[in-house]
């Protein structure tokens, strides 16, 4: 490839920001005042853009400008690029032998268990810069540009190497009140109880009364989709629900749950380390790998 071709595709980050720009905001106006130029400015920097790459970016019909096929799919990879230089900038700036990691969590696992934690990660890795992002779903990591993720489920992200941390240990719990009201003394007095139920784990109490001998629930039940609305519900007496051991355990120290019966069923799911295959080899994110792995086990030592 020779270099007349190659400075071709290598546009001018002027251009590129004013197409970025103008593709989020739909115009060439809206982009340049956001930008603080001229809407003549605009125009003739995406012109020249698509006169770079020899391509249509938009459509310009009275006076509005749509994308093309082609410009809603550069769109996209420009934004990503041009995030990522920013952030880079940004780490850089503010601390120059600094390594980037950018992680997705799990809401509830975050604030519950890693956020405690986590300073002890920052302690050893101070040269390290992390930014969070919440995600309840697999996604690209090539278009987050993200080096890791938490997940809950299956070791089964494509294109990705696993880390198993911890089983997902469910017990049923309720609060104090609640248990003082009833009677229940054996897994089977619970088939009649109000059963709070986590979308994310449909299948969790059928297991574990399966499990415990008991056929099904006949009690009625309220399902949550957020982990700790579910544990809320059951701290205010609104029935019975079965919720991982290890992130109760705040409740559990002040009183507002207490497990009723410390048995849990093993599932299928559990939490795992996913790390992009392009990323297996990055620095930051092998020393996050290593600090999860030594602290879960110096916790389960413990």
């Amino acid at each position: 490839m020779d270099d007349l071709y190659q400075r071709r595709l290598l546009p001018s980050t002027s251009m590129l920001i004013a197409f970025d720009s103008a593709a989020r905001t739909g115009g060439f106006t809206s982009a340049a005042e956001e930008l603080n130029l001229t809407q003549g400015a605009i125009s003739r920097q995406v012109r020249a853009l698509e006169d770079q790459l020899d391509v249509k970016l938009f459509r310009r019909a009275n006076k509005k400008i749509t994308l093309t096929d082609a410009g809603r799919t550069y769109a996209r990879e420009i934004h990503l690029a041009l995030k990522r230089i920013q952030t880079a900038s940004l780490c850089v700036k503010t601390n120059p032998r600094a390594g980037l990691l950018n992680i997705a969590i799990l809401p509830t696992f975050g604030t519950r268990w890693l956020m405690p934690r986590f300073p002890s990660f920052l302690e050893k890795n101070p040269e390290i810069t992390v930014n969070f992002v919440t995600k309840l779903s697999q996604f690209d990591f090539g278009e987050e540009g993200l080096h890791a993720a938490i997940h809950f489920g299956l070791p089964d992200w494509p294109d990705a190497a696993s880390t198993f941390l911890m089983q997902d240990e469910l017990v049923p719990v309720a609060s104090p009140q609640y248990l003082k009201r009833r009677q229940i003394t054996e897994p089977r007095d619970l088939a009649n109880e109000p059963l709070l139920h986590l979308t994310s784990r449909a299948q969790a109490w059928p297991d574990w009364l399966a499990a415990s001998g008991v056929s099904a629930s006949q009690g009625q039940g309220l399902l949550f989709e957020q982990f700790s609305t579910a544990a809320q519900a059951a701290a205010a007496g609104l029935g019975v629900a079965l919720l991982p051991k290890f992130l109760i355990h705040n409740e559990i120290e002040r009183g507002e749950l207490c497990v009723i019966f410390d048995k849990s069923v093993p599932t299928r799911s559990a939490y795992y380390l996913m790390v992009p295959s392009e990323s297996v080899d990055y620095a930051p994110a092998i020393a996050f790998r290593d600090w999860l792995q030594e602290t879960i086990e110096t916790e389960s030592a413990g």
